[in-house]
């Protein structure tokens, strides 16, 4: 990435199509964990779509208080927003787009440095199984 690119998450990048939501939790999609995360992910086709559009899903199940559900939507949200182009570069050169979700799995917080770390790895995994 070059000093002139710099990472961002526009709002086009999110995943906010209730028919690609339900598509992608209801079948024709595949998913890695890596404690404390999921990521259910699938390639898609359209013109107008980004390469990658990502959800993050923090259920109230695992953290009752809005506080600590928003402060890890945070953390992974800035972690994928840095390191995103482990993604996005692999499948700009297959011509391929993807949806993404991440998903909270622990009743705990954790450190931004474990999140970030985790949010690497999955879109490594995810990178390698789609190129």
């Amino acid at each position: 990435m070059t000093e002139s690119q710099k990472p961002t998450l526009p709002k086009v990048e999110r995943l906010n199509s209730r028919i690609l939501i339900e598509k992608l939790f209801t079948g024709g999609s595949k998913s890695l964990p890596a404690f404390p995360l999921r990521i259910v992910y699938m390639p898609v086709e359209g013109e107008t779509l980004p390469i990658a559009t990502i959800l993050i899903s923090v259920p109230k199940k695992r953290f009752k208080r809005a506080v600590k559900r928003n402060r890890v939507k945070r953390q992974i949200r800035e972690a994928y927003r840095k390191h995103k182009q482990i993604l996005i570069d692999p499948l700009k050169n297959s011509n391929k787009k993807v949806t993404l979700a991440f998903i909270w799995l622990d009743n705990e917080l954790h450190d931004s440095a474990e999140v970030e770390a985790k949010v690497v790895k999955l879109l490594q995994l995810t990178a390698e199984r789609l190129v």
